[in-house]
């Protein structure tokens, strides 16, 4: 009979080994009535961005008629990027014209996003913005699906 290759555990591996859980925390900013989008400073600094000597490439989803996700690329190159410009306690870059296009009503409604860093080429983190509305879903006023309750069917 061949000898197998076993795996032998220590009393070490079985004991139950307490990690320190920070709190994640949400990296947030939001768009102005008047079309930038505005990174607080402490969101640059959770994210390790200066803000001085970092411009961005902005792009969104291709095929995408509304804009739901904004997609910031930070080059070295300056041409076709948008710098960060300082703006009370933090940092905007002006979009107006783009974000009337992709179907943004910043004029009339709050809208927040959440930062998420990905990783867009081999060396370079890309950040995603979220975008969320305030503003209430509209109520549904579609056909109603599915079997009439029995409130709903009258017999006469």
């Amino acid at each position: 009979m061949k000898a197998k290759a076993i795996k032998f555990f220590s009393p070490e591996e079985n004991s139950t080994i307490t990690k320190k859980v920070q709190p994640k925390v949400e990296l947030t900013g939001y768009i102005s009535g008047t079309g930038k989008i505005v990174l607080p400073s402490k969101t640059l600094e959770e994210l390790g961005i200066e803000a001085a000597t970092t411009s961005f490439k902005i792009g969104t989803q291709e095929g995408k008629r509304t804009l739901k996700f904004l997609y910031l690329i930070p080059s070295s190159d300056p041409t076709g990027t948008f710098p960060l410009v300082k703006s009370g306690r933090g940092f905007t870059i002006p979009l107006e014209v783009i974000l009337k296009k992709g179907g943004v009503d910043f004029e009339n409604n709050k809208f927040k996003f959440t930062v998420t860093p990905f990783n867009y080429e081999e060396g370079v983190v890309g950040y995603e913005l979220a975008l969320s509305s305030s503003e209430p879903k509209p109520e549904y006023t579609g056909k109603p699906r599915g079997r009439k309750k029995k409130a709903d069917v009258i017999a006469e």
